[in-house]
Formats: structure tokens, sequence, C-alpha cells
């Protein structure tokens, strides 16, 4: 019984490929339509695109046409495919401009950017792009039920650059660059003033430009010393209580007792 029914699995499998190829290949554009919007609503999305395609490239003003493209983009969405996605979503606004898809069509440019959006430990190229693209969304369409949502991945995105930043900052400290340390420290603080980061990164820059300036040149020692004890000053008024307060307080006072 179980190979009985293995065999009619297995036949039925074959039936229906072989269906699928016929109407591949024939001229039945009806009947491509039927099938396609069938295998979308099952799901098989590869194999949709290919008649999809087809349909578009029969009819490409009609309205069959235009929900075939529409399509082709959901499709590759839902394969994952994000960067073709957002090649057919973005030729169908420029195909179909007066499309009632218009504003679910440019989220959906912006959500294939999102996705394409790595780990904040790469490269953030992909991110600032996604940055853009839900912003441009946004002020498209302002008043759409979709802002909230495009604000709080904005929030999202804009928290992978910060922790990119915040991770350079640590890295030239791990590794005792300090003037790298320092300049990367001062960005951050600048990009990122209400990032949950930056009592680190300001004690970073205190720390950092205390051993800057005491393995400087005489004649730069000076004016490195003046600049510590400025950045020490503001972290001590903005971190009163700060654990890192200490250490920034023996340094300073080293750096005194040296001059």
């Amino acid at each position: 019984m179980k190979k009985l029914l293995l065999f009619l699995v297995f036949a039925f499998g074959l039936s229906a490929c072989s269906n699928y190829a016929k109407i591949v290949k024939g001229s039945d554009y009806s009947q491509k339509f039927v099938s396609a919007n069938e295998l979308y609503d099952q799901k098989e999305f590869s194999k949709a695109i290919v008649l999809y395609e087809q349909i578009y490239q029969h009819a490409p003003k009609s309205g069959e046409g235009e929900l075939s493209y529409y399509r082709m983009a959901q499709s590759y969405y839902e394969i994952e495919d994000y960067y073709m996605a957002q090649y057919y979503y973005s030729s169908y606004m420029q195909r179909f401009p007066y499309s009632n898809k218009s504003e679910e069509v440019l989220f959906m440019i912006a959500m294939c950017s999102v996705k394409n959006s790595p780990e904040y430990s790469l490269d953030q190229t992909e991110t600032e792009l996604a940055i853009s693209n839900v912003q441009q969304f946004v002020d498209r369409y302002p008043g759409s039920y979709l802002v909230d949502t495009c604000n709080q991945i904005i929030d999202q995105l804009h928290f992978k650059l910060e922790r990119k930043a915040f991770d350079a900052v640590e890295l030239y400290d791990r590794t005792q660059n300090y003037k790298a340390a320092v300049a990367s420290a001062e960005a951050f603080l600048e990009n990122y003033s209400r990032s949950q980061f930056v009592e680190k990164a300001h004690y970073i820059l205190v720390k950092n430009s205390y051993f800057m300036t005491i393995n400087s040149i005489e004649s730069k020692k000076s004016e490195r010393s003046a600049q510590t004890n400025e950045r020490f000053r503001n972290f001590a008024l903005r971190y009163a209580s700060s654990s890192y307060l200490k250490e920034l307080e023996a340094y300073i006072a080293a750096l005194e007792k040296n001059q």
C-alpha cells in the first residue's frame, strides 16, 4: 500500500511537471495567466515567474501584463531574491507610473533595501541606501499608515550605523592607536550624541587623549595636555558618578605631575 501511494505521488508529480512544461512552451496566454496565478497562490514562485514574464512580454500594456509584472516582483521578494525584487519593483514604478499600487510598490522597494542591509559588523553602504529609500517613502506618503513602521525601521538602521561607528572607536582603543581613537571618538560623539554608548565613547576619548599627550613630542605636549584637561572637565561635569571617573582622575593627576 505504501509503495502504491509513493508511486501515485511520483506519477502525479511527473504529470504536473509535464503539464507545466506544455503551458510554458505553448501559445495559449489565457492558460498561461490562469496557471501562473495558480502557481503564485500555491507559492510556486519560481515557476510563476517564468509564466508571468511570458505574459508581460506578450501584452505589456494590458491589465494582465501589469499584474504579471507586479507579481514577478512579489515572487522574487517571496523567494528572498531582494536585488531582483527591487529591480522589478523599481521598473514597475517606471512602466506603470499611474498605478494604484504605487504606494505599496515604493514601500516594497524600501523593504528590499532593508532586507539587503547586512549585519552591523560588515560594510554599511546598503544600510545607508535603505535609510534613504525608507525616508523617500515617508516623504512621498507622509499620511500613510506605514509611516510609523518606517520610522521604527529607520531607527533600527541608524542603530546599525551607530554600532558600526562605536566598534571602530573600541577597536582603536584596544589596539592603542591613540590618535585614531581620539578622532573616531570625537566623530562618534558629534554624530551620535544621544547614543547609549556616549559615556564610554567619551571615556575612550579622554583616556586616549591622555596617552596621546604623554607619547607626544615636546612641541605638542602643552597643547595636547590642555585638550586632555578640557575633555576631562567635560566628562566630569556630564558624568559625575561615572565608574570611569577614578581612572580618568588618575590620568589627569599623572599629567599634572609630569608638567
